[in-house]
């Protein structure tokens, strides 16, 4: 079976300067911050996936967030145009990864604005939350990129967190899962599961059930365990304070292979 691919990025010496839309900002401790990215990276590697570490981007304070770059679909990459102007550079090297990965590269263009970060993928379903960051142009876009391979595009309101991803994502079933509070509306979603812990809405499915999970959220891990998955718990603090997630560290590129 062919290896899953997971793109990654080192976090940038200046990550306590990134930036904080919907919470208070806290310090970080950037060289904790690095530790705890390996232990990420470490956790991916030991439950099959190959990481491929772009180039880092120590300009960037929020570089490390490398989901918000692009959004993969099958053999397809949709380089992303960021909301935040700051966060604009951070693209042109994942641009080079995943072409070296053998994707076929679209862009979204001015005045589109798209973060992956608000993307989460359903099967052939692709959710997209509109505000905030990603704007119509950034969502009609991705429409006109990933339809034509037979992808479902469903636009959700977003205005209460940074990404739609921050509210939601999805179990390997598909139920959709989230913490009821910032969840504008879950009717949007076939199946949805609350949660309860905010941490507890944020899962990488790792295969076969496992899910990697923030290791704040102990009360989802039990109530994850007791659906029959196992929770692979890592400590990402750091990069909660900077309102990131499980999710948001890494690019999986399972479509590759399927």
């Amino acid at each position: 079976m062919p290896s899953k691919k997971a793109l990654i990025r080192r976090p940038s010496p200046r990550i306590a300067e990134g930036l904080v839309t919907h919470i208070e900002r806290s310090p970080v401790d950037a060289m904790l911050a690095l530790e705890q990215w390996a232990g990420y990276a470490e956790a991916l590697r030991t439950h099959g996936w190959e990481t491929v570490e772009t180039e880092p981007a120590d300009d960037c304070p929020d570089g490390v967030f490398v989901e918000d770059t692009v959004v993969v679909f099958r053999n397809v990459a949709l380089i992303a145009r960021p909301g935040a102007d700051s966060r604009k550079p951070e693209t042109a090297a994942v641009e080079e990864s995943v072409a070296r990965l053998g994707c076929s590269v679209n862009w979204v263009w001015e005045p589109g604005t798209l973060d992956g970060g608000d993307v989460l993928k359903v099967g052939n379903t692709i959710y997209v939350g509109r505000g905030g960051r990603t704007n119509a142009a950034g969502v009609q876009q991705l429409r006109a990129v990933f339809e034509p391979l037979d992808a479902r595009v469903v636009a959700v309101p977003n205005s209460t967190v940074l990404h739609l991803k921050t509210a939601v994502t999805a179990l390997p079933d598909g139920t959709v899962i989230g913490h009821p509070p910032l969840v504008e509306d879950p009717s949007v979603f076939p199946h949805f599961l609350p949660v309860p812990e905010e941490a507890g809405a944020h899962v990488v499915l790792l295969g076969g059930g496992r899910l990697l999970m923030a290791s704040s959220a102990p009360k989802t891990a039990e109530l994850f365990s007791e659906l029959g998955y196992e929770p692979v718990p890592v400590d990402i603090g750091e990069f909660e304070k900077m309102e990131g997630c499980v999710t948001c560290l890494s690019v999986r590129l399972r479509d590759l292979y399927e």
